[in-house]
């Protein structure tokens, strides 16, 4: 049985494939940064639809990458996390 990282790592030979991972790399970034914020706090997925007025389904289905946040959603997740989102080139 295949690893997922194996298994990427052969279709990225497909541009296609490749192109489309390329597009979403950011995205994923996004979200995996986020998630650990959350967790080396020790905040639950309540709490901190808690801290964001929000109901938990909405961090569930950004975390699991169902929805594509605004930036006033991350925004307000930063926030909420008190953390500071950079951009950099």
């Amino acid at each position: 049985m295949k690893t997922l990282t194996q298994y990427k790592a052969e279709r990225m030979s497909d541009p296609a494939f490749k192109k489309a991972s390329d597009e979403l790399e950011l995205e994923f970034q996004l979200r995996e940064l986020i998630i650990k914020a959350r967790m080396e706090q020790n905040i639950t997925q309540r709490k901190l639809a808690e801290l964001m007025d929000t109901p938990q389904s909405v961090i569930a289905r950004f975390e699991s990458g169902k929805t594509n946040p605004t930036l006033k959603f991350i925004q307000r997740l930063t926030v909420a996390l008190g953390v500071k989102l950079t951009l950099q080139s």
